[in-house]
């Protein structure tokens, strides 16, 4: 069986959404409702993502195109949500931080990671790459074109 880009790319995908909420679930990212809005998209998600590869209809590449969207906005809201509570543990330590230095030793600071939130980014974007790549094989076979 010869792998595609498309199953490839559809392999790192799952990998990644699985990975990335047994992570969470390990971590506890259950405190209140911003940490379970990751964990909601995730398994949505997994969901979606097994539907639009049975059937990979307009309907099912919208749902999975707005869940994937959904990542992307709440990856970059997460980066913001771990610099805030980063600085306000670094205020409690030394009141007197401000402005740059502040800064400084919040984006440094080992918890929470500032960049973790980062990898539901990649992963929205991944989701994004992967339904336009499948969309083009897709429209290939229509026309009769080999699949490489």
């Amino acid at each position: 069986m010869k792998l595609s880009i498309s199953n490839a790319l559809f392999a790192v995908l799952l990998l990644g959404m699985i990975g990335t909420g047994g992570e969470l679930l390990l971590l506890r990212h259950t405190e209140d409702l911003r940490q379970w809005i990751p964990l909601i998209l995730l398994g949505a998600g997994l969901v979606v993502l097994m539907w639009y590869a049975l059937d990979s209809s307009a309907r099912s590449v919208r749902v999975l195109r707005t869940i994937l969207i959904g990542y992307i906005l709440s990856g970059l809201a997460g980066v913001y949500f771990h610099y805030q509570g980063s600085a306000e543990f670094k205020l409690e330590s030394n009141p007197r931080l401000a402005g740059w230095a502040l800064f400084r030793e919040a984006i440094g600071a080992k918890a929470p990671p500032l960049l973790a939130p980062g990898v539901m980014v990649q992963l929205g974007l991944l989701g994004l790459v992967y339904i336009q790549l499948h969309a083009a094989v897709g429209r290939r076979f229509d026309k009769g074109e080999k699949h490489a």
